[in-house]
């Protein structure tokens, strides 16, 4: 469970590390539900509080990971599901 804006919030899956810190959270959709850039707003909210490096999103057809940068303040959309062992 997370807290943000006041409200308690839920995420589908948290992926950890060895040392216990957030890497990876996971939103599920259902298959009929379109991938839009508001199921993107829903995660990226999640993400202000776990500060995670990769963000995934999937409605059991299509599949979306991205790749968060800091420093940068952006991130960048990647091809392929990083391998756990890579995180």
């Amino acid at each position: 469970m997370l807290k943000l804006h006041k409200t308690t919030k839920r995420c589908d899956t948290v992926l950890y590390n060895r040392d216990l810190s957030a890497k990876m959270i996971i939103e599920y959709k259902a298959p009929h539900i379109e991938i839009t850039q508001q199921v993107f707003s829903q995660i990226s909210n999640y993400n202000i509080v776990l500060r995670v490096d990769y963000l995934i999103v999937s409605n059991g057809l299509k599949h979306f990971c991205c790749k968060m940068d800091y420093a940068r303040q952006t991130y960048t959309f990647l091809q392929e599901i990083p391998d756990y062992s890579s995180l």
